[in-house]
């Protein structure tokens, strides 16, 4: 599996929705594993980037849990609602095969979450433009967007920075969002050919308080929400932990 372990946590209360996030590139072991991982660490929502897929269908997942995708192609994003407690619906109008993004509900508070993934040989502009829909989507709620950019930058701590990771700076930037990636000895991708920061989690200011930490460890995505509605709309605190748009 190439996508490490990324630990973003809050205090942890019944109203809290615990989440997932990991890249499982296509393969049968991995997605077995990662159904382990969410019986024993209790996790509400999966984001999925590349997920096993057999015809163009993701498999493997528990039919007790609500698996979304989109498009008739070959899925490259997923989300998987494990949480029969957690009202969530796909934004249709905004979801493809490499996005899709929910409407998620819990104690009166609505955010807006996504599982992405960018297309390395597609320009980086043409998932931009689907971010900017679901930013816009939102309003005044909450974004989450963890997704698999293909994008290199120093500024989440890469060893380089490419065109596609210049580009992502500057819309990170344009639209006041934040990225939790910190700097580690790890690395959120590796494989055979090497590593790299690609995988990213995004989110607004309006989400930004509801997240007090983030680290990378073992094979596996962790973030915590806290899911309250005064903290979802208040103004976001200073938090030197956390790197905020450029």
């Amino acid at each position: 599996m190439g996508i490490k372990n990324t630990n973003i946590t809050t205090d942890t209360t019944q109203t809290d929705i615990k989440c997932l996030q990991i890249n499982l590139q296509h393969s049968r072991t991995a997605t077995a594993n990662l159904i382990k991982i969410v019986t024993d660490d209790e996790i509400d929502i999966i984001f999925i980037q590349e997920p096993y897929t057999i015809q163009g269908k993701v498999i493997r997942i528990p039919t007790k849990y609500t698996t979304f995708t989109a498009g008739r192609a070959r899925s490259r994003a997923a989300v998987v609602v494990t949480n029969k407690g957690i009202d969530t619906t796909m934004i249709r109008q905004l979801s493809d095969m490499d996005a899709v993004p929910l409407e998620v509900i819990k104690c009166n508070t609505k955010i807006i979450a996504a599982s992405m993934y960018f297309d390395r040989e597609h320009q980086i502009e043409n998932d931009l433009e689907k971010m900017e829909r679901v930013l816009l989507h939102a309003k005044r709620n909450g974004v989450l967007i963890a997704s698999d950019t293909n994008a290199r930058s120093a500024l989440w701590n890469d060893r380089v920075t490419n065109e596609r990771g210049r580009i992502l700076e500057e819309f990170i930037t344009t639209n006041q969002l934040y990225f939790l990636n910190e700097e580690g000895s790890d690395t959120t991708f590796s494989n055979h050919i090497g590593k790299s920061n690609i995988d990213l989690t995004i989110i607004n200011p309006q989400l930004l308080s509801c997240i007090t930490g983030w680290e990378i460890s073992g094979q596996k995505t962790y973030l915590t929400i806290e899911s309250s509605n005064t903290i979802l709309n208040q103004v976001p605190p200073d938090n030197s932990q956390l790197t905020p748009h450029l």
